[in-house]
């Protein structure tokens, strides 16, 4: 039986949110930050090998970082890196990809998934996603939604409708999506038992995402997805490369997930986490009995505790009375950061 199922790893961010480590130049993705031994994409893509063919495993990024994610997955060719020639967020990269892979299977599912997120219990996963194809095979978009475990305000969040059975891998009909709330909010929606967090994971046919941007994105379906005839040809990047110049900037979310009708919310049954910041990265870490987490062969550490140390092996370091904090060294940059600012990076770095 031919295997329609097709895995997209978006993996073009930066990751300034993981700085002084991620840069412009080596984003996040492609760093070990576990200590596995296997950046967070090579994670990502073994991952997708438990349902999906390694060669129909598609890398959407930067041109610029092509050759790295070729590096880190030598077992995929260069037809499935596929390349944005500039930035312009995730709509046109995912209208990109969907017709290309409707172009080569009329029948594909595409499991959309981001490079750089935590996912333990893969057999569960893998089980969720299984659920989530089928489910997407009557047209539906379906995403998955995480049960959140504290009112977090840095997760958008999945409103489904109310008085439905919560069972792992049960099946909602989305009321809305919602952004990022405040604290009192967030406290409101955990409370409330049908708010899960949105782990930007998609599931649906190609052509689906296809029909829904004909509906309410005609501008990027018409660049990207009206005449498909240079897709898997010689002609595909020069082709794409004119679709990002003059296509818009916009999210997938905002395209198409705050719009549509037909979305469903698989509740997932397993750990996860998007790693979106040292706080994040820190909860999963091992620790001292103070709380501390330490990697650096020369770190000296005296009267601290719920501290994150993260400093390179040749580096002396001596480090006393801190407490809850961000220490970061990478080559010539230091971060010393209150966890309680981390989400005033970006402002910091500008």
């Amino acid at each position: 039986m031919e295997n329609n199922n097709y895995g997209i790893i978006m993996a073009g961010g930066i990751g300034s949110r993981f700085w002084p480590m991620s840069t412009e130049q080596n984003p996040k993705q492609f760093l070990d930050f576990l200590g596995t031994g296997k950046s967070l994409i090579q994670m990502t893509f073994d991952r997708l090998l438990r349902f999906i063919p390694a060669d129909q495993i598609y890398i959407l990024t930067n041109e610029s970082y092509k050759t790295q994610v070729l590096e880190q997955l030598p077992s995929i060719s260069s037809y499935q890196v596929l390349c944005e020639p500039m930035r312009k967020n995730t709509a046109p990269c995912i209208a990109y990809a969907a017709g290309k892979l409707y172009d080569l299977n009329q029948d594909a599912n595409l499991i959309v998934t981001p490079s750089d997120h935590l996912v333990l219990q893969e057999d569960r996963f893998a089980t969720t996603v299984n659920k989530g194809i089928q489910a997407a095979e009557s047209g539906d978009i379906v995403t998955i939604g995480i049960k959140p475990t504290r009112p977090d305000t840095g997760y958008g969040y999945i409103e489904f409708q109310e008085g439905t059975e919560t069972t792992p891998n049960s099946i909602h009909k989305v009321t809305q999506f919602r952004e990022k709330p405040d604290l009192d909010r967030a406290e409101d929606f955990v409370a409330a038992g049908n708010f899960y967090w949105n782990a930007g994971v998609f599931i649906w046919k190609a052509k689906t995402i296809i029909d829904s941007l004909a509906i309410y994105e005609p501008d990027i379906h018409n660049l990207f997805t009206t005449d498909l005839s240079n897709y898997n040809t010689d002609e595909e990047q020069i082709f794409v490369n004119h679709c990002f110049a003059d296509t818009k900037e916009i999210s997938i979310d905002y395209a198409i997930m705050e719009k549509a009708d037909n979305i469903q919310v698989i509740l997932a049954d397993f750990d996860w986490s998007d790693l979106g910041t040292w706080g994040s990265l820190y909860t999963h870490l091992d620790k001292d009995t103070d709380g501390n987490s330490v990697k650096g062969d020369n770190v000296k550490l005296f009267n601290s505790k719920n501290t994150l140390i993260r400093v390179e092996d040749r580096t002396e370091a001596v480090i006393d009375s801190l407490d809850g904090y961000i220490v970061v060294q990478s080559e010539n940059r230091i971060m010393i950061l209150k966890n309680e600012n981390e989400q005033e990076l970006k402002n910091f770095l500008k």
